[in-house]
């Protein structure tokens, strides 16, 4: 068995052989984030797998996101760490019920968080992600008739900033519906100083206690940008490492997780699939080339068409 720093040298070694690049998001564990090429939220994640000519990709995210670039680079060999790293958001809207959903409301376009498989991006118009939401709906006609899903509480969001009235699907991220306003509050009393930042994901009420509100990448541009030394993060806490390694003398309180019905903590703060990508998966699935990502060409078709368009309103 590898140690840990003769796996991330092994790991950047076969990068340069094989010609492959490691995307990482913001929520997986420090040691994938520090040896990826590219650290990144959803959408720029989706970007870097559109313009890069790297043979290889290893996705270290969760399954949707390994979709996305394949769709983007078909021709590229896309590898995915663990297959089983899925998302209870994309989860929570299952193709056929979407399709359903759209036969019952002819007329609609259908937008859909990025937080979703290929087979209901092909049944979508455009996709968004948290950071691009609101620039790309409000480029859509006033007067289209709008669903957006499966993220309840982005959709409301979005909803409230736009004066728009979409269509929302009911689905949520099991980690972000858990942050609770209390939590926040008793944080807030003992860093009273400390600003508040809540991803777009969190429920209204934790939004409306919030000061800054986005996607992953916006908290961490506002605390590199800006003079605060607190912050209480109400996001999954992998950003804690990226925020951490590029802002050293400031201080980062994750929200914490929240009491069960059963009396215990939940791991709510962290999501257990993000957390299926380690470095060992990273260097077997580099070493085997595999398990690649592999879509439908029929829905692959379909599935690129919303992201593309997604890609030139943002």
């Amino acid at each position: 068995m590898l140690k840990t720093e003769e796996l991330k040298a092994e790991i950047r070694r076969m990068c340069e052989e094989k010609g492959a690049i490691i995307l990482a998001h913001y929520y997986t564990i420090g040691d994938i984030q520090d040896i990826a090429d590219f650290v990144g939220d959803s959408l720029a994640l989706a970007r870097k797998a559109a313009e890069t000519d790297a043979k290889i990709m290893v996705m270290c995210g969760v399954h949707f996101m390994a979709e996305t670039c394949k769709l983007l680079s078909p021709d590229k060999m896309v590898l995915c760490p663990d297959l089983e790293a899925g998302c209870s958001l994309a989860d929570s809207c299952k193709a056929e019920d979407l399709k359903k959903f759209k036969e019952e409301h002819p007329g609609y376009q259908v937008i859909s968080y990025v937080n979703t498989t290929a087979a209901v991006k092909a049944l979508t118009d455009v996709v968004v992600t948290s950071g691009n939401a609101k620039k790309v709906v409000d480029q859509l006609p006033k007067d289209a008739k709008l669903i957006f899903g499966p993220d309840y509480n982005l959709g409301n969001y979005i909803n409230e900033v736009t004066g728009r009235n979409m269509l929302l699907w009911n689905g949520g991220c099991h980690v972000h519906e858990r942050f609770s306003v209390e939590k926040i509050i008793e944080l807030k009393k003992q860093y009273p100083n400390a600003v508040v930042m809540a991803h777009l994901e969190c429920k209204g009420p934790v939004l409306a206690v919030a000061d800054v509100k986005g996607s992953t990448a916006t908290m961490l541009n506002y605390a590199q940008q800006h003079d605060d030394k607190q912050y209480i993060v109400a996001t999954e806490a992998g950003i804690l490492h990226e925020m951490q390694r590029t802002c050293p003398y400031k201080e980062f309180i994750p929200v914490p997780p929240e009491i069960s019905e059963s009396g215990l903590e939940c791991s709510c703060n962290e999501c257990q699939y993000m957390k299926m990508n380690t470095l060992e998966k990273v260097y077997d699935c580099l070493k085997n080339e595999s398990p690649q990502i592999e879509i439908d060409p029929e829905i692959a078709i379909d599935a690129v068409k919303p992201i593309n368009r997604m890609l030139e309103l943002s």
